[in-house]
């Protein structure tokens, strides 16, 4: 037989949403079922003749606000059962409940959205428009520190799940008019509310442009974590590098929107997101520019070689002994030989069964709660380590290279960053155990490859390395110079902007 074909689905973004009449009876029956839909009908100053229903989501509103500044003058103004009928709406629009906005509204989908996002909506019999006045409730985490970028030297502020909370931290540190946020809706569903923030004389427009049109264009059931997001605005699909970075500290967005950068907020994450990303971003931190120009020098150096350490050095060990251990002085040769003599296994397999031990010993110490995280990092630390060695199972010398190794990663500022060259780490460990010093050139060769053709909104991903873009910078990718040398903005390629001082 043959085999039906599926019933055509409705399109997931269909136009309106709500394909019926404005009216009381559409937005009950669109709320049927939910317990937090409320609908008081109210008499204007007493009158039985007149009145006004008031629907409202128990939860997204603030009952205080919702009493005194609307139900209380619909219920005691006078002037209100005085007015002519015609004439209610535009009174109530323009001044007489206490609110600070009050929209008028034609479209069910409008209606139905305000409602979710906090609004009542006022129902006049025969109009078929509604009046909306915006009466959220304001219950949110308070702003704390930063947990993942710690401030030793400079602001402890860091983003909430508020978005309306975030946007003003940013326009505290930024008061210009220039700052401009504008708002898009993301997800069928959720309806989250995703900002794009930008200085409006620094920014370019075509990477506004574009991060517009990629918002326009996620088409997803709800915006619910962090990764939603960056996979459908930046190609992240074959490579592990993130192309956008994050802050949790307004200073530092900030800084990269007087770069000359795009950044995102997304309401009920509390994270920042800068673009265009290149990779000296995720190698810079908040305190960069708090130290002073050497120690920050000193310690962005430290960085890089640390990230060159955690991505090569397992690879390099394998390449050593197993197929040039005439390169190795001749006592650390006779040191190396002396701990595998009684290590029944080959120094590949030490090698990776040791990188996979610490992969999971991280794994378990993240996943649990930090009192027990904790002993158990320390109890597999020592377990693995310490035990492993006694037992010969693996040499001493393949337990520090790879615990210098994991500990190098560490210093890495982006998280994500360290993530992709943990995955690095082992595929140049397994290239290295195959052709020695020669996969490991190989690797590294594909690596410096993969990352020369990675771009983000048009701009190359080692653009701070790279020569082709003729752009004055504000300082060599991998010292900071004392701030008043630094006559031109980091950042962006394509920014309009790009002199910083005199």
């Amino acid at each position: 037989m043959p085999l039906k074909k599926p019933a055509q689905q409705p399109h997931p973004r269909r136009e309106p949403r709500f394909d019926r009449p404005l009216s009381l009876e559409s937005v009950k029956e669109i709320f049927s079922g939910c317990v937090d839909f409320m609908e008081r009908t109210v008499y204007l100053n007493g009158d039985r003749q007149r009145t006004v229903t008031v629907c409202y989501l128990l939860g997204m509103t603030r009952n205080e606000r919702l009493s005194d500044y609307i139900l209380r003058p619909l219920a005691q103004d006078r002037s209100l059962s005085q007015a002519p009928e015609g004439e209610l709406f535009s009174l109530l629009q323009y001044g007489a409940l206490y609110n600070l906005a009050a929209i008028r509204r034609d479209t069910l989908d409008d209606v139905v959205n305000d409602l979710l996002l906090g609004s009542c909506a006022l129902f006049f019999p025969g109009r078929m428009d509604v009046l909306t006045l915006p009466v959220p409730t304001e219950e949110k985490r308070g702003v704390g520190e930063p947990e993942n970028e710690p401030a030793l030297k400079g602001s402890r502020e860091s983003f909430v799940e508020s978005i309306r909370t975030n946007t003003a931290m940013v326009r505290r540190k930024l008061k210009a008019p220039q700052l401009k946020i504008k708002e898009h809706i993301v997800g069928r569903q959720s309806r989250t509310q995703v900002d794009v923030l930008y200085l409006e004389d620094m920014a370019d427009p075509e990477t506004v442009k574009q991060v517009e049109e990629k918002l326009g264009e996620i088409d997803i059931d709800g915006l619910e974590a962090a990764g939603n997001l960056e996979e459908y605005m930046a190609d992240t699909s074959r490579s592990p590098f993130p192309l956008m970075a994050y802050t949790q500290r307004p200073d530092r967005l900030c800084q990269g929107l007087l770069e000359g950068r795009v950044a995102l907020l997304a309401d009920g994450i509390p994270l920042g997101w800068m673009v265009p990303g290149t990779i000296d971003q995720f190698f810079k931190t908040g305190q960069d520019r708090a130290y002073h120009w050497m120690v920050a020098s000193a310690l962005s150096l430290v960085r890089y070689f640390c990230a060159l350490i955690t991505v090569l050095l397992p690879g390099l060990y394998i390449a050593l002994v197993t197929f040039h251990p005439e390169a190795i002085p001749p006592k650390l040769a006779l040191s190396i030989v002396a701990a595998k003599q009684e290590v029944p296994f080959s120094t590949i397999f030490e090698v990776l069964i040791m990188l996979l031990a610490f992969e999971v010993i991280q794994e378990a110490g993240l996943r649990l709660p930090s009192p027990i995280g904790a002993t158990v990092s320390i109890l597999g630390g020592l377990v693995v380590g310490n035990a492993a060695v006694e037992a010969h199972i693996v040499s001493p010398t393949v337990l520090i290279a790879v615990a210098i190794a994991g500990v190098a990663g560490y210093t890495q500022p982006s998280q994500d960053f360290g993530n992709a060259l943990r995955l690095w780490r082992f595929l140049l460990a397994i290239l290295s155990s195959v052709g020695g010093l020669f996969g490991l050139s190989l690797g590294c060769a594909g690596l410096i490859y993969h990352l020369a053709r990675l771009e983000s909104f048009g701009v190359p991903y080692l653009a701070p390395f790279t020569t082709g873009t003729k752009m004055p910078r504000g300082h060599p990718s991998l010292l900071r110079l004392p701030l008043p040398k630094m006559k031109w903005r980091d950042g962006a390629v394509h920014s309009k902007n790009r002199r910083n001082q005199r």
